[in-house]
């Protein structure tokens, strides 16, 4: 995945890596994620930006900078929003939490429902009212992504009730579950009208599965279907639904035929059943 490769010199499951970790994937909306990860690893290399991952500094530095050098190594996309989600998610941290993503972990005992909850609910005053703590990073793509992230990238083993996480869904996620039969039917609108579906299904599809020696959660599908999305259902032609990959692909024998085509936020959906 493109977020597998910590930066030079970080070492995997640290307070670096998780504080890595976190901060990039506040800002990982409507973007490329190999370019995005690949920009959060050079900026993190570079001695002159590598503060912009450390909360204390975050903190202690003006806004005017955070914003130019977040995009010195093409970190951010939307300038000014992602300076703004950045620096909120890192200062909260810091006010909060010490720094240290864990101990907001820890004060919600480790139960993933619990964090997504309060990734939601968590705010602090600002300009007379009340903002939240974590923008995006509350989101319901971005936040199970996180905790996904931790146990996977940081192995963290110490996050409970994943089961009961929903898988994060984005264009990647609902291409593969579209073409897989997972939803299926006929459908025409906004793709995001649809996740709900696509989240229900995987939860209900893992149930009785084994991941090695524990029981599937969705969050384990994530990954694949990433993959999958990226690799094969996005080369499927958005006409006639046919896959030129069908025949040498793996879940080929799974796919479903019918139309499949997402244009941007969009998506037309004609594959039959209900």
């Amino acid at each position: 995945m493109p977020e597998d490769r910590p930066p030079a010199g970080v070492e995997v499951g640290s307070i670096e890596h998780i504080l890595f970790l976190t901060l990039t994937v506040s800002i990982d909306y409507q973007r490329d994620a190999y370019a995005l990860w690949e920009s959060a690893r050079h900026t993190h290399e570079d001695p002159e930006t590598r503060y912009l991952f450390e909360p204390r500094a975050l903190h202690e530095t003006p806004q005017a900078q955070v914003f130019a050098d977040l995009k010195k190594h093409g970190l951010s996309k939307k300038h000014s929003a992602d300076t703004n989600i950045w620096r909120t998610v890192g200062i909260s941290f810091f006010k909060k939490w010490g720094g240290d993503p864990r101990n907001f972990l820890a004060d919600c005992g480790y139960d993933g429902p619990t964090v997504l909850r309060r990734l939601k609910e968590d705010r602090h005053p600002f300009n007379g009212r009340e903002a939240p703590d974590f923008p995006f990073l509350r989101g319901d793509k971005i936040g199970p992504l996180w905790l996904r992230m931790l146990r996977d990238n940081a192995g963290l083993d110490t996050l409970t009730h994943l089961e009961r996480v929903p898988i994060p869904v984005d264009i990647h996620v609902a291409r593969a579950s579209l073409c897989l039969g997972v939803v299926r039917g006929t459908y025409e609108g906004r793709l995001e009208d649809i996740f709900e579906a696509i989240r229900q299904a995987w939860a209900e599809s893992v149930r009785g599965y084994e991941a090695g020696d524990r029981p599937m959660v969705a969050l384990d599908i994530d990954e694949p279907l990433w993959h999958l999305s990226r690799a094969g259902c996005g080369r499927r032609d958005p006409e006639t639904g046919a896959c030129p990959l069908r025949s040498t692909c793996e879940f080929g024998r799974f796919c479903v035929g019918g139309r499949v085509a997402i244009d941007g936020r969009t998506v037309v959906l004609d594959t039959g059943g209900p």
